[in-house]
């Protein structure tokens, strides 16, 4: 039988123990306050089936997904979008940004562009996770990236270097920040660590970055196919006018030629029939070779034409690809 002192002694012990749980529960708390933010809003957010098809297509495994959907991302494919990101220099397309802790991604529907809202929403997505990483691990993070960073420019990729030098001047502070999303999402080999730490946010990172390069080899590959035909319309100008030149100063030669040749078969110049049909057979060999030169410019002329047209379908080509990728041509938002 228990004495009133006992059972007093028990109920002090549960509300010393009780008491002591939730001073426990408290300091958690306050020690992981983002995660229970992060979890709170993870709870109360609905994706839509379109930002769902994002995180699966990108292969985000669980932990990539809570940080994406932490952050609450929307797709918008108006000018609307323009508010929530907004464009640093104006040759700079915009296609996605995370502001205030939300995921905000250009609704891209050109279909020759398949894959571009997969990689925003990866990219983006790491900036979220990035913030999160504890001081100590986001140094040693920070030196894996600025490893691989130095190992590309080594490579030669000067159009990193130049995306680089954009985000320093409209992002100062943020290079680690911006390399910690670009590398994660478009560069296929980096180093074991680092694809051993992306493993922490993609069950396949390698098909986010074939979804970046299905899309970005298409502005590739305009622009060699560009690069290629100026160039050979440019040999082909340079040719016909040589070409031209020569042709036209020979036939004036060969004019001011066969007028004298009639002069002299006029004024009995020739001692001979066979002079006078050696002299003759000499012109008409001449104007053959006139007449196949004169042939060469027209093909030369037709060849430049033929490509004057692909280069200006390749040029037509790029502009609208790039003019999808560009939120200021996006329509108003409907009423």
């Amino acid at each position: 039988m228990k004495t009133a002192s006992g059972s007093s002694r028990v109920a002090a012990l549960v509300s010393l123990l009780f008491t002591l749980a939730l001073f426990a529960g408290a300091g958690w708390v306050l020690l992981n306050r983002q995660y229970v933010l992060d979890q709170l809003t993870v709870w109360q957010y609905k994706p839509t089936s379109e930002v769902s098809a994002l995180a699966e297509s990108a292969q985000m495994n669980d932990t990539g997904e809570f940080y994406f959907y932490a952050s609450t991302p929307q797709l918008d494919g108006t000018s609307k979008f323009n508010d929530s990101c907004k464009r640093q220099e104006q040759n700079s397309a915009i296609l996605g940004c995370y502001v205030n802790g939300q995921i905000f991604i250009y609704n891209i529907k050109d279909e020759r562009l398949q894959g571009v809202r997969e990689v925003t929403a990866a990219h983006e997505m790491l900036h979220a996770a990035y913030l999160r990483l504890s001081s100590s691990e986001k140094t040693r993070v920070d030196g894996l990236l600025d490893a691989e960073y130095q190992k590309l420019l080594q490579s030669s990729d000067s159009d990193l270097k130049e995306r680089m030098e954009y985000y320093a001047r409209t992002e100062p502070g943020e290079r680690n920040n911006e390399l910690h999303s670009i590398i994660g999402t478009e560069v296929t080999s980096i180093s074991n660590d680092l694809e051993a730490y992306y493993r922490k946010y993609f069950t396949d990172r390698q098909a986010v970055v074939k979804l970046h390069d299905s899309y970005s080899s298409k502005f590739d590959e305009l622009q060699d196919t560009s690069t290629s035909l100026k160039s050979q319309l440019e040999q082909l100008s340079s040719d016909i006018n040589t070409m031209t030149n020569a042709y036209n100063d020979n036939i004036q030669t060969l004019n001011t030629d066969i007028e004298t040749f009639n002069e002299r078969a006029s004024n009995g110049a020739f001692r001979t029939q066979s002079d006078f049909q050696s002299a003759r057979a000499a012109l008409e060999a001449r104007v053959d070779t006139l007449k196949a030169t004169r042939s060469s410019i027209d093909a030369k002329i037709t060849e430049y034409e033929t490509k004057r047209q692909a280069y200006n379908a390749t040029v037509d080509e790029s502009n609208s690809l790039t003019r999808s990728l560009d939120s200021s041509l996006a329509p108003a938002p409907s009423i």
